[in-house]
């Protein structure tokens, strides 16, 4: 399949969850829906499940979730909700709620009284000191009860050695991924982007063995491609969530490219591969999330070092992008207080920034674009 029409598919995977999840169902298949971010997907495969993610709707208006949600939590939680509520995603036989943050940890609860005997809500508690022993014992015990309710949901138990082949099915994934977004900067003449997103976004929403053999075949004929000679400016992209088309097409439309990125909807949720050399199933998912690093969203017990600053300010540099686009997502108060850290970091490293808040009810861009018009001059000007 030619690179076009690859691309046209995982365009079309990443628009349409909604028409998957119902033929995910006409052929018979239980579907969970996982909030972000850090959760166990593997369980519900391992279980003989669907996984699907929910990440909010950038084309959806928040009406029936307010009657649950504070005006002040973020409008990914609340699209969350909202799409439950709507009938766009109500088909789901139950829905995994983690607490990685101040919002979805009460939130958990709102998505229990709403949903009722709809579908099962099952609650995902991590715990914040997750390298010592007891963490990785939280984990594993949390992880536990995760398996448990899903048990009751696939009405099958789940084994320790399907887990295990899960464990190597999204290591494979991650692999893949990590290959595309360094592919991706290399051949950012045809991996613009809005493609860099939806091949990213597709992840969440098809089984993983179809997207596996798609972005591997995806990736082997951009390496047969000869490195893009790019004339215009390249970022790094930070934040929660980008995946508005409209937002990515003003970075196209100024000849931005994307070198590489720290966020949690793509490069971060796989940097991380768990342990498929650990006998209990469980405790290499809890290893694999000890693991994971340099994330606002993660306690960080030498964090008046400013390492996650340093860290994003080393991936610029190493990417060879020439500054940093943060996007901020709105009500999130990590986010808002980390900024004056990774600022000074980035200031240090003599790296150019320009922050824009953002969320999933943006409809005016107008203000975006000239912001991120003015910084590529800058750009340019530097170059």
């Amino acid at each position: 399949m030619s690179i076009n029409a690859l691309l046209d598919e995982f365009k079309v995977k990443a628009a349409t969850p909604k028409q998957q999840l119902a033929e995910y169902k006409a052929q018979g298949k239980k579907v969970i829906g996982v909030l972000p971010y850090y959760a166990p997907e593997e369980l519900v495969y391992a279980a003989g499940m669907v996984p699907m993610g929910i990440w909010g709707s950038n084309n959806k208006t928040i009406s029936r979730a307010k009657e649950y949600c504070a005006t002040f939590y973020c409008t990914i939680a609340q699209l969350a909700l909202e799409m439950l509520l709507d009938g766009t995603m109500d088909q789901l036989d139950g829905i995994i709620t983690p607490t990685i943050c101040d919002t979805l940890r009460p939130m958990s609860q709102n998505f229990r009284v709403a949903m009722g005997d709809k579908m099962a809500v099952i609650f995902l508690a991590q715990p914040q000191n997750r390298f010592e022993d007891f963490g990785l014992q939280f984990s594993v015990d949390q992880y536990t009860n995760v398996k448990k309710e899903l048990e009751k949901v696939a009405g099958k138990e789940i084994t320790n050695e399907a887990i295990q082949d899960a464990i190597k099915v999204y290591n494979k994934s991650r692999a893949a991924r990590r290959k595309f977004v360094e592919l991706a900067s290399a051949h950012c003449d045809v991996i613009t982007p809005t493609k860099r997103s939806a091949v990213l976004k597709s992840f969440f929403f098809m089984e993983k063995p179809e997207y596996i053999e798609k972005l591997e075949e995806l990736n082997a004929e951009l390496e047969k491609l000869p490195v893009c000679d790019w004339q215009g400016t390249k970022v790094v992209t930070s934040g929660i969530i980008c995946d508005n088309p409209k937002l990515l097409e003003i970075f196209e439309e100024n000849n931005i490219a994307i070198a590489a990125d720290d966020v949690g909807h793509e490069s971060r949720s796989f940097r991380v591969d768990a342990p498929e050399d650990e006998a209990d199933a469980l405790m290499a998912l809890a290893k694999q999330f000890a693991n994971m690093d340099y994330d606002v969203l993660l306690y960080d017990p030498k964090s008046t070092e400013n390492r996650r600053g340093e860290f994003i300010a080393n991936m610029v540099k190493e990417s060879g992008a020439q500054g940093l686009v943060l996007f901020m997502q709105q009500f999130c108060d990590p986010e808002e207080m980390e900024y004056p850290y990774l600022k000074k970091a980035l200031n240090n490293a003599g790296i150019p920034h320009i922050k824009l808040g953002i969320d999933q009810q943006m409809r005016d861009f107008g203000q975006a674009s000239t912001a991120i018009q003015a910084f590529a001059d800058v750009l340019e000007m530097q170059k």
